[in-house]
């Protein structure tokens, strides 16, 4: 580890003399380039520093400890060495996470797809729940949410929805989220009281601008319709509802939520994007054979990720073996504590798989 740090150390300071080079701050790309670079490497450099510090003054304790009579100044020196050793090695473990490959889509706001599955009605009112799990989740991140796509049901529920999420940081921290979320619970039509088991499966798609995805208008077949659902203010009298195709790889996608059909199939095609870099995504994993045992779960929507059990307000996470029985704040959207475990599981698997831990 500390070899890759000197390199980085190494690399900054060449950037430092480069970005005082007359001839770079003319050229305002060039210049614009290292800047970021500098910037992106500074935090990383400022640890390391601040570790070395931390090293010297264990040193200087050690040498105090060696030499000196005085027992209280000994004492001194060793409650100091203890301190800077602690300090050491959480800065040791920050620096191993900062040398980890940044994910480039981590910033990025997010799709989230919520489709229910098995358990008819039952299925498509957890479909509900989870939408709102995810919605007060966003609220308590301060994070905004829009509705862009959705099929209601006549009892309340989804048989899928679309929902995107606006915030720093949006797609780093629900990343995990895709797969099958199973629920078991005593649905209210359940006279004899009997426990049903029902799934959704959710998809966690990171927004995608133009440089992202091109898209050539050539490859695509859209449609207007009428927008409904199931009652209320979404149902529309007019074509505004928009489905495109993107025929080469034969991805659909819908939009109906807005009241305008120019505006639904702005949204459609940011959903698209989407859906396309979703695809690129998984393309580059399965090249990177190695790379998917560090992660944890695949993001398959096949795989069953969570069991959410009604009766013993239990919550469990079958990818790192995770339960708490606090369902019930869990569904309103008080899900950072199971969050926070699965990304520390993540970054543990993967300081492994790169020999950093």
């Amino acid at each position: 580890m500390f070899d890759k740090l000197e390199e980085v150390v190494n690399r900054y300071n060449e950037l430092n003399g480069m970005l005082s080079d007359p001839a770079i701050i003319a050229d305002q790309q060039t210049f614009t380039k290292y800047s970021k670079e500098h910037s992106e490497k500074t935090p990383l450099v400022e640890l390391f520093l601040k570790w070395k510090g931390l090293k010297n003054s264990v040193a200087e304790a050690e040498s105090i400890i060696a030499t000196s009579n005085d027992k209280e100044f000994v004492e001194l020196a060793q409650l100091d060495m203890e301190e800077s050793k602690e300090g050491m090695t959480a800065l040791e473990h920050d620096m191993k996470l900062m040398l980890l490959p940044k994910d480039p889509y981590d910033e990025k706001n997010i799709y989230l797809e919520i489709r229910a599955g098995t358990g008819g009605d039952e299925a498509s009112l957890f479909a509900a729940n989870l939408l709102r799990m995810y919605t007060r989740y966003a609220e308590l991140q301060h994070w905004k949410t829009e509705m862009v796509d959705f099929n209601e049901t006549g009892v309340g529920g989804y048989k899928e929805v679309v929902l995107l999420v606006k915030g720093r940081g949006a797609y780093s921290r629900l990343k995990y989220e895709g797969g099958g979320h199973r629920v078991q619970r005593i649905p209210d039509t359940e006279a004899s009281g009997r426990i049903h088991t029902s799934a959704c499966t959710v998809a966690v798609l990171p927004e995608a601008d133009d440089v992202d995805v091109h898209i050539d208008a050539k490859d695509l077949r859209i449609d207007v319709y009428r927008s409904g659902g199931a009652g209320g203010q979404h149902v529309n009298t007019t074509d505004s509802a928009v489905r495109i195709t993107h025929i080469p790889t034969n991805i659909v996608v819908t939009c109906q939520d807005e009241r305008s059909q120019i505006k639904n199939k702005e949204k459609a095609m940011k959903l698209l994007r989407a859906k396309l870099l979703e695809a690129e995504i998984d393309r580059q994993a399965d090249e990177r054979a190695d790379a998917r045992k560090t992660q944890v779960g695949s993001g398959d929507r096949s795989e069953r990720i969570r069991t959410y059990n009604f009766p013993q307000n239990r919550l469990t996470d079958h990818r790192i073996n995770l339960t708490v029985y606090s369902l019930d704040r869990a569904m309103e959207g008080e899900i950072d504590e199971i969050l926070t475990a699965i990304s520390a599981y993540d970054q543990a698997e993967k300081l492994k798989f790169a020999g950093l831990s």
